[in-house]
């Protein structure tokens, strides 16, 4: 945690959030960055103890986790209400939340130890209207307070497109919106059972700084225009 603390390395994590979505046509004001700097911190020192990321050096994780997510926060439509299956260290969930106060997020995971973390950086964030539930996402889906009630569900590298689709769909309403984010095989996953049952829109985008290939994949009732 030491090579982020510094001033220097705090300024640079900063700029590199900041640049690195202005480069994606994303604007992130200085009270974004800072919150996305405290999320980090803790991320970073949590990570000592329980295995919230596999990418320990802070710029990757500027770019690989937070500007990621605030790319995907640029796909999401005029959604009220949204979940993050298997959200992890908070991704895309808390950086969504940060560029989008207004939304209601419920944070969903499996690992009791990650919950906490979740619910430790929505209390230090002072964040509104979002909530970490510990459960496996199969579980909620035939819940009342759940079930049908979501204007979109998103996860980031959580399973394949076909299993997000089944595990997505209990909690969206009539005209909601799936987001899967992937990486460059994204397309491959694209089968003809889920093509026939929804209207896909694909968008693809790079990440500033690795070039590396992303992609976001918006499902919706193939009866809906995108």
């Amino acid at each position: 945690m030491t090579h982020i603390l510094s001033k220097q390395s705090i300024k640079d994590f900063k700029n590199y959030i900041i640049n690195g979505s202005n480069d994606l046509g994303i604007k992130v004001a200085d009270h974004q960055a800072d919150l996305m700097i405290l999320h980090a911190k803790e991320l970073m020192a949590w990570n000592k103890k329980i295995n919230l990321t596999a990418i320990k050096e802070p710029l990757s994780i500027a770019e690989k986790h937070f500007i990621d997510s605030i790319a995907a926060d640029s796909f999401l439509g005029d959604e009220n209400t949204l979940i993050d299956m298997g959200s992890g260290g908070g991704f895309p969930g808390i950086p969504i939340k940060i560029m989008r106060p207004s939304l209601k997020i419920v944070l969903i995971d499996s690992s009791r130890k990650k919950i906490n973390f979740l619910k430790h950086v929505i209390r230090i964030l002072h964040l509104k209207n979002i909530e970490a539930v510990h459960s496996r996402v199969e579980d909620l889906q035939e819940n009342e307070i759940y079930k049908n009630k979501f204007d979109a569900v998103i996860s980031r590298a959580f399973t394949n497109l076909s299993n997000f689709v089944n595990l997505g769909s209990p909690f969206v309403s009539e005209k909601g919106t799936l987001y899967a984010m992937k990486g460059k095989h994204a397309k491959k996953e694209i089968t003809s059972a889920i093509s026939d049952k929804f209207a896909l829109k694909t968008d693809h985008y790079l990440l500033p700084f690795e070039k590396s290939d992303r992609y976001m994949i918006k499902l919706t009732a193939n009866n809906i225009k995108l």
